[in-house]
């Protein structure tokens, strides 16, 4: 088989096998990203994962790069791909995304051991407050204003809806009186 045959019968494997699953993301026909963790998990990481031409027979290429994975440090990064490649080199030669991606997530809590989530490149790049810009200091130092309605705007609303903020039943008399006309009365005997 062709490196293009192998590479077309991953794919079909991958979209079958991951179908549904939201941490899997195609990216394009040789490109693909995975999520280890969850979302609001602070040791969750994002792996991007692109075949060269000539992939399984060489190893593909693996990236930590993603905006996701933001929050980690690049010793972090470091030596979580240097476990991956680990496993690159382990299944050289064979298709390998599936046996990837499953190692990641058997190994999630042993990758990210020591792993110290990191604030914002700001605080760690510097070491005083002179070189943060003014603005940066005041801005965050400013509380968000709540929108404060008046006595009688609250009465207002508190006549127009019940304790679960619904319009209670036949509230538009004209709209009732519309309905029983068109349906009518009582008959009368």
């Amino acid at each position: 088989m062709t490196a293009n045959e192998d590479q077309e019968m991953e794919l079909e494997a991958l979209r079958s096998i991951y179908e549904g699953d939201d941490c899997f993301k195609e990216l394009s026909a040789v490109s693909f990203q995975y999520r280890i963790g969850d979302h609001d998990d602070p040791k969750a990481f994002m792996l991007d994962i692109s075949w060269p031409e000539t992939y399984p027979e060489t190893p593909p290429k693996i990236s930590l790069d993603a905006f996701f994975n933001n929050r980690i440090s690049s010793e972090q990064k470091k030596s979580v791909m240097a476990k991956l490649e680990e496993q690159v080199e382990a299944n050289l030669g064979t298709a390998m995304m599936y046996t990837l991606f499953e190692w990641a997530k058997d190994n999630h809590c042993c990758l990210m051991a020591d792993h110290q989530p990191v604030s914002n490149a700001l605080t760690l790049a510097t070491t005083n407050e002179d070189a943060v810009p003014a603005n940066m200091i005041t801005s965050s130092k400013k509380k968000d204003k709540k929108e404060h309605l008046t006595k009688a705007q609250k009465r207002k609303l508190a006549g127009k809806t019940d304790n679960k903020g619904e319009l209670p039943r036949g509230w538009n008399w004209v709209d009732v009186i519309k309905q029983l006309s068109k349906t009518g009365g009582k008959d009368d005997d």
